[in-house]
């Protein structure tokens, strides 16, 4: 997967925008407003950070080592970063499925019953 199959990826996803709240260079992928991924676009090789599960992100570390490593500049815990173009691509969609589905499992109800109306 490339850095443009990722972006689709996402924003294919339900009340996904893509922003730029940090800097030019770090993509941003919110859920009606809420975090759920990161692409720095300048870092080589290329990486994103996605939310994880804490039991399921130290498993994924483990099983994936130096591809997977805890978030860069984000919680360690709650975050992982992922060296996308060295995973298969069908991992690389359930673990941006898993982030969104986090952050959407975590919304307040009035958004979630927004997000439903998309």
């Amino acid at each position: 997967m490339n850095v443009e199959e990722f972006r689709d990826y996402c924003l294919a996803k339900k009340g996904v925008k893509e922003t730029f709240p940090f800097d030019e260079h770090t993509l941003v992928f919110k859920v009606m407003g809420k975090m759920f991924a990161l692409i720095p676009l300048e870092r080589i090789p290329p990486q994103a950070n996605l939310k994880c599960d804490p039991e399921r992100a130290i498993e994924l570390r483990e099983e994936h080592d130096g591809i997977i490593t805890p978030g860069y500049h984000m919680s360690k815990v709650h975050w992982n970063t992922l060296f996308y173009e060295n995973l298969r691509d069908t991992l690389t969609k359930e673990l941006i499925d898993h982030s969104y589905d986090l952050v959407v499992n975590k919304l307040p109800n009035k958004l979630k019953v927004e997000l439903e109306k998309l």
